[in-house]
């Protein structure tokens, strides 16, 4: 009977979760999702969102149809300027592990409005990114096999039947990554593990394939008779678009500090981790995938991209097992961006900062995730993708306008950090810190991320309006903000004056 009685006596969580789920109290924030991610489950969240399968082969062309082969030297440089962000970032995380960190952090920084307004501009990018994302399945699977092509005979991103297929691809892994989502994070975690393992093992093979099947040496590099016509600095800071797009969403460790065990600690060293790792396989890509080309000038480079380089080296099923490690990472990404996306939307729906905030605060009792944000996700991408259908210039507009977004949300959060230190803040050095050199990091973060934005939302006609279009494509960029921002404004206040104003959580006063 004893045995009995001690078989129903309850299941006390283990002594980590019990000071984890303490250590969030203090935040005054209940924990209700599930603390399943250890360390290396927090690193597969931000190297898949980084992903550089993904977003290399998607971007790999049009770099070099900008720069020539000397655009790998923007990788270094984007590199660089988001390692200085990413060590704020990981101060942050050390200081405050809440998920939704992009909206936390910032509020606790520079007041509810900015910090509002940072997570607002966050959702919308990881919405688009999301969407982006998805469309690169386009770039891979007609290359393993022509029934992959469901609409059309043409694969290209740039033909009309290949954009419409790519919103067809796109949104068939969208539900995907949707219902995983919903399913938990202990399914989630595990297939990003195994994603970004099986990525990891692709980068790698495909690294040494190219290293191995050489055209020319390293030199090539400093070749620039193959970028686009005029001043070649111009051609250079268009080219850069593609670094800046790889290189985000290395936060995404922070947006899952409440399902990380020991995330003060385990967070901080994860974001630096997940983009050093893949900025060093990303370079070694580039420069391999350079240097094996079979021609640098007879325009394959330019439209087919890394697909074009591994094809022509490895014509054969292992070839096809390669671009399958491709298809895996970016499904991946997707999931990754996703997960971030509706944690973050959970975190603010928690403080009663978003239109029906109980119900997108809402944790499913059994899965133990916020199953409306996830859903809302999903389907905002299915339909951004489903408006642009057959639009040949989706491609490149819809990465530009969200990592634009994502480049100023992490600006909300640098610059009132910068501020926040003249006044003489102190992070806590017992855990992470920059201790002296943190002002000066910070304001080269502040200055770099400016400059980025800059260049990321200048109205090219090369980059918005490749094919022609309206003047309001030109400007997509800075259009899409200020209508973000609009909207925002109007929820903002719906919001701030109407019934969801009030929390669904006690919410911490700004530190």
């Amino acid at each position: 009977m004893a045995t009995k009685v001690d078989s129903l006596a309850p299941v006390l969580p283990p002594p980590d979760t019990i000071r984890d789920n303490a250590d969030l109290a203090g935040f005054g924030y209940q924990p209700v999702l599930h603390r399943k991610l250890g360390r290396y489950a927090s690193f597969a969240a931000g190297f898949s969102f980084v992903s550089i399968l993904t977003t290399i082969f998607q971007f790999f062309g049009f770099g070099y149809s900008f720069g020539g082969a000397a655009f790998f030297w923007t990788w270094p440089i984007v590199f660089a300027g988001q390692f200085l962000v990413a060590l704020n970032f990981a101060e942050l995380a050390a200081r405050y592990p809440i998920s939704g960190c992009i909206y936390q952090w910032s509020r606790r920084l520079g007041g509810e409005v900015v910090g509002w307004f940072a997570g607002w501009m966050m959702i919308i990018a990881q919405i688009v990114t999301a969407a982006a994302a998805a469309i690169a399945l386009q770039v891979v699977l007609p290359s393993i096999w022509s029934g992959f092509q469901i609409v059309g005979d043409d694969a290209a991103l740039t033909s009309t039947s290949g954009a419409t297929n790519a919103v067809v691809l796109g949104s068939i892994l969208l539900v995907i990554t949707t219902v995983i989502n919903v399913i938990g994070i202990d399914l989630m975690a595990r297939i990003n593990s195994i994603g970004v393992t099986v990525e990891i093992v692709g980068v790698l093979a495909i690294i040494a394939l190219f290293f191995t099947h050489t055209e020319r040496g390293p030199g090539v590099v400093l070749q620039t008779d193959q970028a686009a016509p005029g001043p070649y600095w111009a051609a250079f800071l268009v080219s850069g678009l593609m670094a800046a797009y790889v290189m985000v969403g290395f936060d995404s460790a922070g947006e899952l500090s409440e399902e990380t065990k020991n995330p003060r600690r385990v967070a901080p060293r994860t974001i630096l981790t997940a983009l050093a790792v893949s900025a060093l396989g990303g370079g070694l890509l580039l420069l391999g995938a350079l240097m094996a080309a079979p021609s640098l000038d007879d325009g394959a480079l330019s439209t087919e991209g890394l697909a074009y380089v591994l094809t022509s080296k490895l014509d054969s099923p292992a070839g096809t097992v390669l671009l399958g490690c491709v298809a895996v990472a970016i499904t991946v990404c997707t999931l990754a961006i996703q997960t971030a996306g509706s944690r973050l939307m959970f975190s603010m729906a928690r403080d009663g900062k978003l239109p029906f905030a109980r119900r997108l605060a809402a944790v499913h009792p059994r899965f133990g995730t916020p199953v409306l944000p996830s859903v809302i996700i999903g389907v905002l991408g299915i339909g951004l993708l489903v408006l642009n259908l057959g639009n040949a210039a989706i491609f490149a507009t819809l990465a530009s306008v969200c990592i634009v977004t994502l480049y100023l949300a992490y600006l909300l959060v640098t610059v009132p950090l910068l501020v926040r230190r003249s006044k003489g803040w102190d992070s806590d050095a017992a855990l992470f810190s920059l201790g002296r050199f943190g002002i000066a990091i910070n304001a080269l973060a502040v200055v770099w991320g400016i400059a980025m934005a800059v260049n990321l939302a200048w109205p090219r006609a090369e980059v918005y309006t490749p094919n022609g279009g309206g003047w309001w494509m030109l400007w997509a960029a800075p259009l899409f903000v200020l209508v973000v921002i609009a909207i925002g404004v109007v929820v903002h206040r719906v919001v701030n004056g109407g019934p969801n104003a009030e929390s669904l959580e006690p919410a911490a006063q700004p530190a």
